[in-house]
């Protein structure tokens, strides 16, 4: 006797399953859908620009120009001349304030006015009406270079904030990292509420709670009951995280930038207060410090920039990602972060 075994149409399989088969099909998953989002992002620490100086620098997906005139004004421009469009970073020159045009010696101000055209009648009538050359606003605060990024060119919605270890007396180190992945800014910021993942990438002891608040542009957190605080701005542009212990603090300073769609370089500074030398306070920050950059003795955790660089530069972006209850404030996190996007219907259903 035989038995046959029958075979459910594709059409009967629950709908749970249908959608389950749709979210593991990695196929269709990218590694990068977000355009560059609109924020204030670094560009450079202001000593490294000396006065009269010009040079090219790649951002926000594309090539810039980023001057200093002789009054000490900073400028980011679009590298193409609007007259005919020779590269203003290959033999421009600086000219009080001005980017001046290697080709016929066209001037430009750092708003993209054309302030001089050194023969004929003089600059065309739409010069005197409005900007013809695209410029960011720059504005430097920290002791850095920062640049207004909008797609669509418009204004600044938002300025930076005051970041007391960076700008208040009292506050040392000089202490600097920075590396790049093959990411989008957006994932590097989701690591801030991604909390299950610091136990079981990083080695931490367990999975912190977390509480966050959102408002406008600002994120802000707590792990771990007040242990590590944080603060975002913008789209992970400016952020602090900083750890307490024992009544001592130390403040990690963040500031990513986006060279392209799919390369963040992350940028950061670690300050502690200026505390007596040989102090209890004086050992405790900068333990604090060697936790964060993770170069403290004994230390059992591999340093962030080989853990998240792993991750970061071989995942792809699951805009619907099957999440458990202890992973953390994700979804509430991605709704905050589509702000600094430019509305686009098809990049916007994928993130």
């Amino acid at each position: 006797m035989s038995t046959e075994t029958l075979q459910s149409p594709a059409s009967a399989r629950p709908a749970a399953d249908l959608k389950l088969a749709q979210l593991l099909e990695s196929t269709r998953l990218e590694r990068c859908p977000f355009p560059i989002p609109s924020s204030w992002f670094f560009v450079d620490f202001s000593e490294n620009l000396k006065v009269g100086e010009v040079r090219n620098i790649k951002l926000f997906d594309q090539e810039w120009v980023l001057f200093r005139g002789e009054s000490g004004k900073v400028g980011v421009s679009d590298p193409y001349c609007p007259h005919l469009g020779a590269h203003l970073g290959h033999g421009g020159t600086v000219c009080g304030d001005n980017i001046r045009c290697p080709f016929h010696h066209w001037e430009y101000d750092a708003e993209g006015w054309c302030k001089n055209v050194p023969y004929g009648r003089g600059a065309p009538a739409i010069t005197k009406v409005r900007p013809i050359l695209r410029t960011l606003p720059t504005q430097e605060r920290y002791g850095q270079i920062w640049a207004w990024f909008h797609p669509l060119a418009e204004p600044p919605t938002w300025d930076l904030p005051h970041i007391p270890c960076m700008e208040d007396p009292g506050w040392v180190g000089d202490q600097r990292g920075n590396w790049q992945a093959s990411t989008a800014v957006q994932e590097i910021v989701e690591n801030s509420v991604d909390v299950a993942h610091l136990k079981f990438l990083h080695g931490a002891a367990g999975v912190p709670p977390i509480n966050v608040e959102y408002e406008k542009h600002m994120q802000r957190f707590d792990l771990g009951g007040g242990y590590i605080v944080g603060q975002t701005w913008g789209a992970g542009a400016v952020g602090t995280v900083t750890f307490t212990q024992e009544g001592v603090s130390a403040t990690l300073f963040s500031y990513t930038q986006p060279i392209t769609r799919e390369l963040t370089k992350m940028n950061m500074s670690f300050r502690h207060k200026d505390y007596p030398e040989g102090s209890k306070e004086l050992y405790i920050a900068r333990k604090l410090i060697d936790h964060m950059v993770h170069e403290a003795e004994n230390e059992t955790s591999a340093g962030f920039e080989s853990v998240d660089m792993v991750i970061w530069n071989n995942k792809k972006y699951r805009h619907k990602p099957l999440l458990c209850d202890g992973d953390g404030p994700i979804f509430q996190f991605r709704e905050w972060f589509r702000q600094f996007y430019v509305a686009d219907a098809e990049v916007m259903a994928k993130i």
